[in-house]
């Protein structure tokens, strides 16, 4: 049996990344970028898509005509990037970065941060210093993305384990309520025939309404939450938490 460390250790991406990252997840990707109001950006735009992991959407941005810089912290997940992106023949910026620390002044238009990869530093300042990132990053005007799981969703979910098969690879996926749901855990367990490799991710849990503080409290202004990449209301009908904002100054 192997153990890897949480969202900072490369080898967890590495060992779970055909699960994290299907195809499918792929093809939503185009899906979303074709469909939805919240994803449609002025032509040439200058897009950061922040903790890009392995071009999930860069690459589908770039091929749509959007001037794209993909940051994350993972070397793994960045080869995979630029691979694709190589593959596809398309142009895109790939950084390694840390993202409360990467800096880029004004300097984009949008910057996209999808499926929860929010709320992974263990310290709630360190959550806050990428919020910062996003302001700083952003030019006058420029918008924010910002897509989760939030609170009220997972309340729904947490369930007894989740599994999941790929072939005659089997992941199963435990979720525990941490610290009042301030945060939860996720503990996985992957077998590949007789190897069985362990990871656990701990991470914080945002309501609406806590999560458009934290924004504002960033700077940002023109807060919106939406229920869905169709734009539909965040009720009881939801399917993702999705906040848009801008940085108007």
């Amino acid at each position: 049996m192997t153990r890897t460390g949480g969202f900072q250790d490369d080898d967890f991406w590495t060992e779970f990344h055909d699960f994290l990252f299907s195809e499918q997840r792929y093809a939503q990707a185009e899906e979303l970028l074709d469909a939805s109001p919240l994803l449609a950006f002025p032509a040439k735009a200058r897009v950061l898509d922040l903790c890009c992991g392995p071009g999930v959407f860069t690459v589908p941005l770039a091929r749509r005509g959007h001037h794209v810089t993909g940051v994350d912290l993972s070397p793994a997940m960045l080869d995979r990037a630029r691979k694709r992106s190589a593959d596809a023949g398309e142009r895109v910026t790939y950084v390694q970065a840390d993202a409360r620390a990467y800096e880029a002044p004004g300097c984009f238009d949008v910057v996209l941060n999808m499926f929860t990869s929010f709320g992974y530093f263990e310290d709630p300042t360190d959550n806050s210093r990428v919020l910062r990132t996003m302001y700083t990053c952003l030019s006058p005007g420029g918008t924010l993305v910002l897509d989760l799981a939030g609170k009220e969703l997972l309340a729904r979910k947490v369930s007894p384990p989740k599994v999941v098969r790929r072939g005659e690879d089997l992941m199963v996926q435990t979720d525990t309520v941490l610290d009042d749901w301030a945060r939860l855990r996720s503990d996985w367990v992957l077998v590949r025939g007789e190897r069985v490799t362990r990871a656990s991710l701990v991470w914080f849990v945002y309501s609406a309404v806590e999560l458009r503080r934290l924004v504002e409290e960033a700077g940002f202004g023109r807060v919106e939450v939406f229920g869905g990449f169709d734009g539909r209301p965040y009720d009881e009908n939801a399917e993702r938490l999705i906040l848009r904002a801008v940085r108007e100054a």
